[in-house]
């Protein structure tokens, strides 16, 4: 892809290359976080929906993952939704993925907009905003603090939202901090059962810094912790696990 020519915006690669993105210089930056819900996502899902997509890493990532799925990105920024539209086009998903400008709030409403349909998806990514509003330092930066800032109500709205979005039996993944535990589990209550949690770790020593959730709507199976990841090893090197993942687009899980 040529980069593009425009101060304001850079173009970058995920996959080992087989994403590129363009994503705005100042702001909130794509990182693992998308790399890792995306290969957190059983590669058997058709229909994704990737909510609060950004300029559209996580959704992207799967599609390059799974050739046969088709997704819908939902995006409320309309500059961030520009960025994904182009992404789409970018990487030649254009008969496969849509871009859909809307607030995943008002879609947990049966008044909410009408893309994405209730019950369409078998997949939903989620990727919510992480941090109390009244705990941590906002950045002035609109868009980076509308992608950090949250809490366990804005939690389960989205979760919310997704459960709306999903056939039964339908897989949401989520992404989150694992300080959040007992708030992801209000969420998924009564919704989504069957869940696997996944910690992800910056050093082998080290507790965990976020922890990935995959569950199924419907079920009331109880939850598993599965083996953690190491992103990498005492000396900073990156773990083979990790490096198949964030560069061999391999699956989490």
């Amino acid at each position: 892809m040529t980069p593009p020519a425009r101060p304001d915006v850079t173009a970058d690669a995920i996959l080992g290359g087989r994403v590129t993105l363009r994503q705005q210089a100042r702001g909130h930056r794509v990182g693992h976080d998308a790399v890792l819900l995306a290969a957190l996502a059983p590669a058997g899902c058709r229909a994704m929906v990737d909510l609060g997509a950004g300029v559209g890493a996580a959704g992207l990532a799967f599609l390059a993952r799974v050739p046969e799925a088709t997704g819908t990105l939902v995006e409320i920024d309309p500059t961030l939704a520009a960025l994904a539209t182009e992404n789409v086009a970018d990487n030649h998903f254009g008969g496969r993925c849509r871009v859909v400008v809307a607030d995943v709030l008002r879609l947990a409403r049966p008044s909410g907009p009408p893309a994405p349909a209730a019950g369409m998806a078998d997949l939903v990514l989620v990727n919510p905003p992480f941090n109390a509003a009244g705990a941590h330092q906002t950045s002035p930066h609109a868009g980076r603090a509308r992608a950090h800032i949250g809490g366990a109500e804005l939690l389960l709205a989205w979760v919310t939202t997704a459960y709306r979005c999903l056939a039964p039996g339908g897989v949401l993944c989520l992404i989150h901090r694992p300080e959040e535990m007992e708030a992801i589990f209000a969420a998924l209550a009564g919704r989504f059962g069957a869940a696997e949690l996944l910690p992800v770790h910056p050093r082998p020593e080290a507790p965990a810094v976020r922890l990935l959730v995959r569950a199924v709507k419907g079920r009331r199976t109880a939850p598993r912790l599965l083996p953690g990841l190491v992103l990498a090893d005492a000396e900073g090197v990156p773990t083979i696990a990790a490096e198949a993942v964030v560069r061999g687009a391999g699956a989490l899980g």
